[in-house]
This record gives C-alpha cells, sequence and structure tokens, in this order.
C-alpha cells in the first residue's frame, strides 16, 4: 500500500543520506563531494534528490555553473553538522573501547583541572588496563539515559538525589605564595589584605556564588565598603589560583580544589591558626560522586568510585575538614 505524501513528511526521515547532503552543503559542489565519499556524481545527486523527497522541500538552488542552498537546506545544515561529528566521535570511541574496560566521567572544568587530573595518573598507574574517558563541561546529564558511568558535581544538598556520596564541602580563606609573602606587607590581621591585589572570580557577585566574594569576606571581617590596592578577577577557579601562584595577589580560594598546592606548600593560608574564626568562610555547596545506576556493577566502575571517595579523605585531611556523612540519605 502506498503511503500518503502527508504520511511521508511527519515520519522522520532516513540518516543514509546526509552524510551526502553535508558534503554537498559543505563544498556547494556536487562533483567535489562525489569525489570525496568516491561515488559517482550522479550517485549523490540521487541521495540528495531522495532526502528533498523526504523533506518536502528542495535543499539547493541548482544553478548552470553553481550549487546554493535554500533557507531549509541552511536549517538542516545547522542540525547535520554539529550531529555527524558527534556521531562519528561515538563511534571512534565504541571502537576504541571494544574489549577493554572504561569508565566514562563527567564533572565541571576548574574540578578536573585543579582537583581530578593531578591526581589521575596514580589511578591508571594502579590499574593500567582501565581507560578513562572525562567530559570537562557544565552541562548536566541525566545518568540514567547518557553515556556516563560517574558524575562529579558541585551543589547544594538540596539538590542532589538519593545516593549521592558526599566528597568534601566547600569554604573559601585567604591564600598567597610564600614569596609574596616575603617581599610584601605583613599578614597579621584582616585589613592587612587590603595592602594587596585581591583576586577573585568575575561572576561571583550573582546570587548562587555571593558567598565565595571577597566583598562578602571583608564585610563578615569587619571591612564594610573598604576596598583594596588593585582587584584582578578571572573566569575560572583555575585561572585565579594560577595568578595567586605566580605572586600576583591574594587569591580567596576553595582548599578542597588546592590541597595539592597547600600540601607542598606553593599555596599558604593567610591566617591559618584560628587566630580569626571568621577567615575561613564556609558555603552551602559541597562537592558529590554519582553513579550511574546503569553501571553501578561493572567492577572497573566502583573501582574508580571508590578510588574517588578515598582521594576525598585524603583533602579533607589536608584542608582540615571534619568527617562528612557518605551520603546525602545520611544528611539531616
Amino acid at each position: 500500500m502506498l503511503h500518503s505524501q502527508t504520511h511521508l513528511r511527519s515520519r522522520p526521515i532516513q540518516a543514509g543520506h546526509l552524510r551526502a547532503f553535508e558534503a554537498v552543503a559543505r563544498h556547494l559542489n556536487f562533483r567535489v563531494a562525489a569525489e570525496e565519499m568516491a561515488l559517482t556524481q550522479s550517485a549523490v545527486s540521487r541521495q540528495i534528490q531522495a532526502l528533498e523527497d523526504e523533506v518536502g522541500v528542495s535543499l539547493f538552488l541548482r544553478h548552470t555553473r553553481a550549487v546554493e542552498l535554500t533557507a531549509a537546506g541552511m536549517q538542516l545544515l545547522q542540525a547535520v553538522a554539529q550531529a555527524l561529528p558527534r556521531i562519528d566521535s561515538a563511534v571512534r570511541q565504541i571502537r576504541q573501547s571494544a574489549g577493554r574496560r572504561h569508565v566514562a566521567v563527567t564533572t565541571f572544568a576548574s574540578f578536573a583541572s585543579m582537583w581530578l587530573i593531578p591526581r589521575l595518573e596514580a589511578f591508571q598507574r594502579e590499574n593500567p588496563d582501565i581507560d578513562i574517558r572525562i567530559d570537562a563541561s557544565d552541562t548536566a546529564f541525566d545518568l540514567d539515559v547518557a553515556d556516563i558511568d560517574i558524575a562529579v558535581r558541585y551543589a547544594l544538598p538540596a539538590r542532589m538525589s538519593p545516593g549521592a556520596r558526599r566528597l568534601f564541602g566547600e569554604s573559601v580563606t585567604p591564600m598567597v605564595s610564600p614569596w609574596l609573602l616575603k617581599g610584601g606587607p605583613a599578614l597579621k590581621k584582616p585589613e592587612d589584605v587590603l595592602g594587596f591585589t585581591l583576586i577573585e572570580a568575575g561572576d561571583a557577585y550573582t546570587p548562587h556564588l555571593e558567598w565565595l566574594t571577597w566583598r562578602r569576606w571583608l564585610d563578615t571581617n569587619g571591612l564594610e565598603r573598604a576596598q583594596p590596592k588593585r582587584w584582578l578577577s578571572f573566569n575560572y577557579a583555575y585561572q585565579m589560583v594560577q595568578a595567586a601562584l605566580s605572586g600576583q595577589g591574594i587569591v580567596l580560594a576553595r582548599p578542597p580544589l588546592v590541597a595539592e598546592s597547600l600540601a607542598r606548600g606553593d599555596l599558604v593560608e593567610v591566617f591559618a591558626g584560628g587566630h580569626f574564626p571568621a577567615a575561613r568562610l564556609h558555603s552551602p555547596m559541597a562537592y558529590w560522586l554519582l553513579v550511574s545506576p546503569r553501571s553501578a556493577a561493572r567492577p572497573e566502575v566502583r573501582a574508580f568510585a571508590d578510588w574517588l571517595a578515598a582521594q576525598a579523605v585524603a583533602t579533607r585531611e589536608v584542608t582540615g575538614e571534619a568527617g562528612d556523612p557518605d551520603e546525602i540519605n545520611d544528611l539531616d
């Protein structure tokens, strides 16, 4: 039975002709696209015609010596140009991981660069047969459906699902390179920070990040409306810390993310020792470990999750954070 034209145009299109469409759209030349795909020009033309029949409109304007995308063609190209590379990437990863144990991890860029990557070599040394794939972005994946095994997230407890494992909490405190202390004014009381450049996040003055700001720290320490020698702002936490490591000023840092620098002595906590209780301010945010329900039974995923939890314990020891409940279920 023949389908009606309306039915044909309402069903999803077949994907087989999209690669030919992308090649022609990219080159705006049927012959060059055919050579790239190792097909005849007539074969590519038939694929484009079949695709146009399925879509229901013309995708190209065919001139005597040139080809031009229609408005519909431009719209389709935007989607295809994003989808095909992602499909190709997924296939490459599948081929590379075939028969190999692997763990896919997602987390945000600052956590990946400042906390996870510096420690990762130790896990790989102990587990040489496990491949790790890290997606460092702010995209929130649904672990029930995404091709992700483990997620490390930064959020309020109320936003975490049952079973989320708390790695460590968050606080902020002034930190500085020790060699800057040698050549600058003394740092013995909170107002002394005003003699230095203060480094902070450029987007910190938004409602959900206000506890990370120098303004909050200064106000809490009785320095309302006080201004430092200079302000220096960056988009990312690792940029702020790099500036502090190079001696450009005092950074209001998060101890868990700079635990390695603290342990090595590359950074020092300015008011360590508890002489000024408000020197270290706690925030309501925390870092959480989530394991995909679809991946929880795989030994390599369990091994990586347990390793992350053990690394978190070491981080809490370096930063002086008290023991934490393991899961969101344990919180009051």
